[in-house]
């Protein structure tokens, strides 16, 4: 099980969440990805579809009861607070666990996608962070490789680490190719960052989740 957030919102997370689960699937693994919590739907065919999550699903493996695989979703594109006060709707974490429980009956390693950054609000005293306490699964730090990254990557770690949460490492994915000495800031983040770069997604581009995929299945066999 892990948990897939990131340095901000268009960092990446689903589509690194998506390469993990294809290349789970591809050693065999029964993985499914979950999103908890998603803002911003389109209706098709009388239903509401949001993007990241259907892309979830797709990549998939392992198929799961829509209610566990997004419990939660939401019209305006917004923090999921705001969003479920627009439609007279409260977020319930109780309902994110069961569905959590539910999907660990399906699938052996379950993608959990948050949504924005670690510090988002859910709800009324309650966010990101606490969701994860609640779920007692370790976590994957997506940096979006853009200008600005190395500042919003330290101070997500630094958050991570005020709220002691279980990291396993972190993951770059190139969100700007135009952008300026990329192998700089790789440097950088690997220098400064105090946990292990478990991957390399280049934009467009195969994703390298080896050292990732490998932690998992190891985790998975031992428990």
């Amino acid at each position: 099980m892990v948990f897939i957030t990131g340095t901000d919102t268009g960092c990446g997370k689903t589509h690194v969440s998506c390469a993990l689960l294809r290349q789970l699937a591809a050693i065999g693994v029964p993985a499914a990805g979950m999103k908890p919590v998603a803002t911003g739907a389109t209706l098709h065919a009388g239903a509401r579809l949001n993007e990241d999550a259907e892309l979830l699903r797709v990549a998939s493996p392992v198929r799961m009861p829509p209610w566990a695989q997004n419990p939660y979703l939401f019209e305006l594109p917004a923090s999921p607070h705001i969003s479920a006060r627009r439609e007279g709707a409260e977020i319930s974490p109780g309902r994110i666990k069961a569905a959590f429980r539910e999907s660990q009956h399906h699938a052996a390693v379950v993608v959990v996608e948050g949504v924005g950054g670690w510090c988002v609000p859910i709800a009324a005293g309650y966010s990101v962070a606490e969701l994860v306490r609640d779920l007692s699964i370790p976590v994957v730090l997506v940096v979006g490789l853009k200008l600005g990254c190395i500042n919003h990557a330290l101070l997500t770690a630094g958050a991570l680490a005020v709220q002691e949460a279980p990291v396993l490492g972190w993951v770059a994915n190139e969100v700007d190719p135009g952008l300026e000495a990329v192998e700089e800031v790789l440097e950088t983040l690997d220098e400064l960052l105090p946990f292990e770069r478990l991957g390399y997604c280049r934009w467009q581009d195969q994703a390298d989740l080896e050292r990732l995929c490998s932690i998992l299945t190891s985790s998975q066999e031992s428990g």
